[in-house]
């Protein structure tokens, strides 16, 4: 007759106690002491901290990154509307640019060069004397040179009837070239004539020589 041998039986009770009692009177302060199960868990949460920590600061820096590249988004929208529109009104903003430029060149043309400067002032000169005034000054001063233009005053005093001067003072508010007069001053004469002193300015535009030696002397950092 053949012996029968009966299988162990699993005794969950008593597993459960043993687990219970690796988990009894563990020292905080050394886990190396601790039985082996303990410390597997305690790893185990250790690394799962861990993970959930650098799982944060990921998140973190993308949810930066995010807003940057929205930003920037935001910015390349408004940059490309900005320039959509430019290039929509790009035969107009054309158009507007000659007409400008026209507008330029006539006044150009309305400020004498450094050549003709003296036959403005002859043309000055005779206004006066097709007007039969007396001129009893007639000197031009310093000239003052701005960054795309030069001024010249010129220091008049003249003696003649009233509408003659007043004709003097029409004719060279007409001639071709820019001249204003300053500082008018009008006094009866003891002839009946009057006397008129003023400052006459003209304007005369730079060569491409003198706008570069004006932009250098006026740009920051030039030796004074």
């Amino acid at each position: 007759m053949a012996a029968s041998t009966a299988a162990p039986k699993f005794n969950l009770a008593d597993l459960q106690q043993k687990i219970a009692s690796q988990f009894r009177g563990l020292n905080p302060n050394d886990p190396a002491t601790w039985p082996i199960l303990p410390r597997l868990l305690a790893c185990a949460a250790l690394m799962a901290a861990i993970v959930i920590a650098l799982w944060f600061v990921w998140l973190s820096n993308s949810d930066a990154e995010l807003e940057a590249e929205l930003a920037k988004e935001k910015a390349l929208k408004a940059d490309f509307t900005k320039k959509l529109g430019q290039a929509v009104n790009l035969a107009a903003l054309k158009q507007q640019r000659e007409q400008v430029q026209r507008y330029v060149d006539q006044l150009e043309k309305q400020l004498p060069s450094k050549a003709e400067m003296d036959a403005l002032l002859s043309d000055i000169n005779q206004a006066g004397l097709g007007r039969s005034l007396t001129f009893e000054l007639f000197r031009p001063g310093q000239v003052n040179v701005k960054e795309y233009y030069a001024e010249l005053p010129i220091a008049l005093k003249v003696t003649g009837r009233y509408h003659d001067v007043g004709s003097f003072t029409a004719d060279v508010a007409n001639l071709s070239r820019i001249v204003t007069l300053n500082n008018l001053a009008v006094t009866p004469a003891k002839d009946g004539t009057l006397v008129m002193e003023a400052q006459a300015k003209t304007f005369r535009y730079l060569d491409a020589e003198e706008v570069q030696k004006q932009r250098k002397a006026t740009a920051p950092g030039a030796k004074k």
